[in-house]
């Protein structure tokens, strides 16, 4: 099955263009994926069950949403743990760390929840969330916080020509963050 196909860009390097999406045959599902499908549901609700029985769900949620957030840092570089964000925001980090991304990561998911109970999802939300994301972060002199990107990003390399993978070019007028 193709997913797309590298496309020579103006600028010199190969951008990934995805195919035409959904292809009929992305929605047809073998009955081995339907059974797993099934079978995830049900641990999901018995996972909702379980969360009913504890002592305090909003500190068990907290501790997913602080893990996630110290992996999608450790994406973007930063090598900060989960222990040195929470002692960054309990104020007893007695080494210097990059443990702020983690905690930025925090309040701009805290402040998306918050805002989606009186705003509706829209560019102009994602661009308050990556305001808010990026605003005092360590990388964000970089970043242009609240404003889509203007030129290409790659994974990999120094530069899109070197890159091990350049993701499609933004051609919309609203811009991209990717």
């Amino acid at each position: 099955m193709s997913l797309g196909k590298l496309i020579n860009q103006p600028e010199g390097y190969q951008a990934f263009i995805p195919d035409s999406f959904p292809t009929a045959s992305l929605l047809e599902f073998p009955q081995s994926i339907l059974s797993k499908a099934a079978l995830a549901e049900r641990l999901i609700g018995k996972l909702d069950g379980i969360t009913h029985t504890l002592p305090d769900a909003d500190f068990f949620l907290s501790m997913y949403v602080l893990k996630d957030a110290t992996n999608s840092a450790q994406i973007e570089g930063a090598r900060a743990t989960m222990m040195d964000a929470l002692e960054m925001n309990a104020g007893i980090n007695t080494h210097a760390t990059d443990a702020d991304d983690i905690l930025h990561y925090i309040k701009a998911l805290n402040y998306g929840t918050k805002r989606l109970k009186e705003f509706p999802f829209s560019l102009r939300f994602i661009r308050e969330l990556h305001r808010e994301l990026m605003t005092g972060a360590r990388s964000s002199h970089f970043s242009d916080p609240g404003e889509f990107r203007k030129s290409q990003n790659w994974i990999g390399g120094t530069n899109p020509q070197n890159a091990a993978f350049v993701p499609p070019s933004c051609t919309c007028n609203a811009g991209c963050f990717v």
